[in-house]
């Protein structure tokens, strides 16, 4: 039950608005993950004068076993360094890629040019999904949260060098 798996790694990148940079973005996660992108929304009028509802950026999810594959590629693209700083309590890890050909596999696409992206990945043990169940959903316990050294841990059997 202690046994730390991925949940899910999102994908995800900000065009501020419609448009050209809006559909590179698109193209690139879909190129990157092999999956279908969705376009997210503005939930709310903020301050920088973005509308309701408006299209400000793509993300992509991505489960599984094809999951844990494309960790092992981002983190090669980073050159397998992690810092600290990049776990947050819940032990979940954020990684950002600065370039999209520095992902093994990936060729320059002068449609798309030169873009990076955000990678979210979310942690879980055996036994979270009573938080997400319909019927009678509970809390999980506090000895069986992920804490961060827990996830650092994690990361190092994955191959990350913590820096």
């Amino acid at each position: 039950m202690l046994n730390i798996s991925i949940d899910k790694i999102t994908l995800n990148m900000g065009a501020g608005g419609p448009g050209e940079k809006l559909e590179k973005s698109k193209k690139l996660l879909e190129k990157v993950s092999g999956e279908k992108s969705v376009i997210t929304k503005a939930l709310k009028r903020s301050t920088f004068g973005v509308a309701k509802g408006r299209q400000i950026g793509v993300k992509v999810i991505i489960r599984g076993a094809k999951a844990e594959e494309l960790l092992k590629r981002i983190l090669e693209a980073s050159g397998n360094k992690v810092k600290l700083s990049q776990f947050d309590d819940h032990g979940n890890l954020s990684i950002g890629v600065h370039e999209y050909i520095d992902v093994p596999g990936m060729k320059y696409d002068p449609t798309i040019g030169i873009m990076g992206f955000d990678v979210a990945v979310t942690l879980k043990r055996a036994g979270y999904s009573v938080s997400r169940r319909r019927i009678k959903p509970a809390k999980v316990g506090k000895s069986h949260l992920i804490t961060r050294e827990q996830a650092v841990e994690w990361a190092k059997t994955m191959g990350a060098e913590i820096v």
